[in-house]
């Protein structure tokens, strides 16, 4: 008595079909699993004992194996519970006739039979469509992310003995369909705005800048200066996210378990950890890696705040990710790549007291307390981060203003149309936004003219900028053209470009 039935397995967000193999032979009762399987799903065979033996069903007494192809590849997870129990069911002859090669499962199960949702359900029923499979039989619970996949029937159950029926044909289920999908036209509500930050008109110039063109930005200022207040009004000027970019968003969370009810991730995502965070809270990890807060900032922005007081450790390995857009995350079960295109925001005291500098305090930090408060951020991180602002406290002047500034719906138009004007120059490149320029593309897209190239020359020389700086300079200059509606780069927008890398000579050296 032979079966075989189709489930996937994740290895980071990409899914592999696995075909879970039943034979029940004659010999003395046992239960063995073959095929790579990890603690989780040796562990389903006494949740699937409990649950066939619960909806009324005897469980198998001679020699049963399960075999999880292909052997070859580690498989984990839970969802594999709801398949391992419908290939014994068949085998044993309690499922009439056997589902088809099109048809996949998942769904972990309860002892009673009950069966639970699961993490990574979107981008396992992608890859199951991917690979032509018609049909997926799935926890009721993932209904809703699973319905942002189209050419694939979804079939929602609530219990073991429910699935036993509808492939019997005792039971009849119609595929789930979503009340619609990506609702593009819907508009975002904020509770908090732009208009609510009084003066600081540099700092929320730099935030339309980094917002407009995907660059970094390090603020730097005494407290109480604003910087939290304006790195959290940040999403209202993002511009709204394409339905491709909500479906990779929804494929980080629903992997990582942060999904919850919700349908789709929608918003650009914003996440601030606290500078109490372990490097693998930020990056990712575990024994199978799962994505961390850098993932689950990806198409969206990620914001450090007193990054002096996260652990250097911590900060450096912001290295490779605030370059490569991924992450690639090795150990010993596995090594996967999960993506990470996010725009770095950070925020930091000019000292540990925080007031060197300040007009209205006085600062009680020595000068070796300073320099090693300022050393937890490397030239290396600061290279990476394109714009750097001083933040100066706010006069009581500027607070007690009646007039109206500016909100965050103006701000934002103009963001859009500067990345709308990127999205039509970088239409046959593999990139969207000025930020994302390689070495090649800025040589094309960012034309300086013969006086315009001995200022940044002379720029260059005298703050000793690094060939990274130069580029980001370039990067800049673009962008806050494109804000102008410019094609052409003026001196205005590059000499204003080189004023937000050179605040870190006053600090750093």
């Amino acid at each position: 008595m032979y079966s075989k039935i189709n489930t996937c397995v994740l290895q980071g967000l990409t899914g592999y079909k696995i075909e879970v193999e039943a034979d029940i032979s004659k010999g003395l009762r046992s239960f063995n699993m073959v095929g790579l399987p990890d603690t989780s799903i040796k562990e389903s065979k006494e949740r699937v004992r409990a649950a066939i033996a619960n909806i009324g069903y005897s469980f198998p007494r001679g020699r049963l194996t399960i075999n999880l192809a292909p052997a070859n590849l580690k498989k984990e997870g839970s969802q594999m519970d709801l398949t391992i129990a419908v290939s014994i069911l068949t085998a044993m002859g309690e499922i009439i006739e056997p589902p088809s090669e099109e048809v996949a499962f998942l769904g972990e199960l309860s002892l009673d039979g009950r069966i639970l949702p699961v993490e990574g359900a979107l981008p396992m029923i992608i890859s199951l469509q991917s690979l032509g499979l018609k049909k997926c039989i799935i926890p009721l619970e993932n209904k809703e992310e699973s319905s942002m996949v189209k050419g694939i029937e979804l079939i929602c159950v609530e219990d073991l003995k429910e699935v036993v029926e509808y492939l019997n044909g005792e039971r009849k289920i119609e595929p789930f369909v979503s009340d619609g999908l990506f609702e593009f036209e819907n508009r975002e509500v904020f509770d908090i705005d732009f208009s609510d930050i009084k003066g600081q008109l540099m700092l929320k110039r730099a935030m339309e800048i980094a917002a407009a063109g995907e660059h970094n930005l390090l603020m730097i200022g005494p407290p109480g200066s604003g910087k939290t207040m304006a790195a959290m009004r940040l999403p209202s000027i993002l511009p709204k996210m394409t339905f491709e970019e909500a479906i990779e968003c929804t494929k980080i969370y629903s992997v990582s378990g942060e999904l919850g009810k919700r349908k789709m991730i929608i918003h650009r995502p914003f996440r601030d950890p606290h500078h109490t965070s372990s490097s693998v809270s930020i990056i990712g990890g575990g024994r199978i890696p799962k994505p961390g807060e850098i993932s689950l900032a990806h198409n969206g922005a990620l914001f450090l705040d007193e990054l002096p007081e996260f652990s250097k450790s911590t900060i450096e390995v912001l290295r490779q990710p605030l370059e490569e857009k991924n992450i690639t995350i090795a150990r010993a079960q596995a090594s996967l790549t999960y993506p990470a295109n996010f725009l770095f925001i950070a925020g930091m005291n000019p000292c540990p007291c925080g007031y060197n500098g300040d007009p209205n305090h006085e600062c009680n930090c020595s000068a070796g307390q300073i320099q090693k408060y300022l050393n937890k951020v490397s030239r290396p991180i600061l290279d990476r981060i394109d714009i750097h602002v001083e933040v100066q406290p706010v006069k009581f002047s500027e607070l007690t203003d009646k007039g109206k500034e500016e909100s965050s719906d103006a701000i934002r138009e103009r963001v859009q149309k500067a990345r709308d004007i990127q999205k039509k120059r970088f239409e046959k490149e593999n990139i969207s936004t000025n930020g994302l320029m390689s070495s090649r593309q800025i040589r094309k897209y960012v034309v300086l003219s013969e006086e315009l190239e001995k200022v940044i020359q002379t720029a260059f020389q005298k703050y000793k900028f690094s060939a990274r700086s130069f580029n980001k300079i370039l990067k800049l200059t673009r962008t806050i053209a494109d804000l102008e509606g410019s094609e052409e780069i003026k001196s205005a927008h590059l000499m204003e470009a080189i004023r937000y890398r050179t605040i870190d000579q006053k600090y750093w050296g």
